[in-house]
């Protein structure tokens, strides 16, 4: 059977994994985010400019903004909830590798005792 230090530390490495997919997560929706804000203000550009295109088809181009911006406010919204997502990973992980590396002490220093009870008995037991 494992020991409680060898169980945290497969644990440690199972939340940092989770912090890292969140953080993949946070900065995809930030991407989109900014892309969809890109796109609305290109549509924005070429509604404004002299193009004859954005004249004939203006509803077309208010309906692409519109949804553009929808979106920029949805992938905010997402990046927002995995943002607190990832301060939740990286909260729980400080917390099991706070516990792995207590663990760890104490194994050690459980083994260091036995080494000394050892290291006595063997003196004690020696023939004079």
């Amino acid at each position: 059977m494992a020991t409680r230090a060898e169980r945290l530390k497969r644990l440690v490495r199972l939340q940092q994994q989770i912090k890292a997919l969140h953080e993949t997560k946070h900065a995809t929706h930030l991407s989109q985010a900014a892309a969809a804000r890109q796109e609305a203000n290109e549509m924005l550009e070429a509604l404004n400019a002299a193009s004859p295109m954005p004249g004939l088809f203006p509803d077309l181009y208010n309906r692409r903004i519109g949804a553009a911006m929808e979106r920029e406010a949805r992938e905010s919204d997402r990046a927002q909830q995995e943002a607190s997502r990832v301060a939740t990973a990286t909260a729980r992980t400080n917390i099991v590798e706070r516990a792995y590396r207590e663990a760890f002490r104490l194994e050690e220093r459980e083994t260091a005792e036995k080494e000394q009870l050892e290291t006595i008995e063997r003196k004690l037991s020696a023939p004079k």
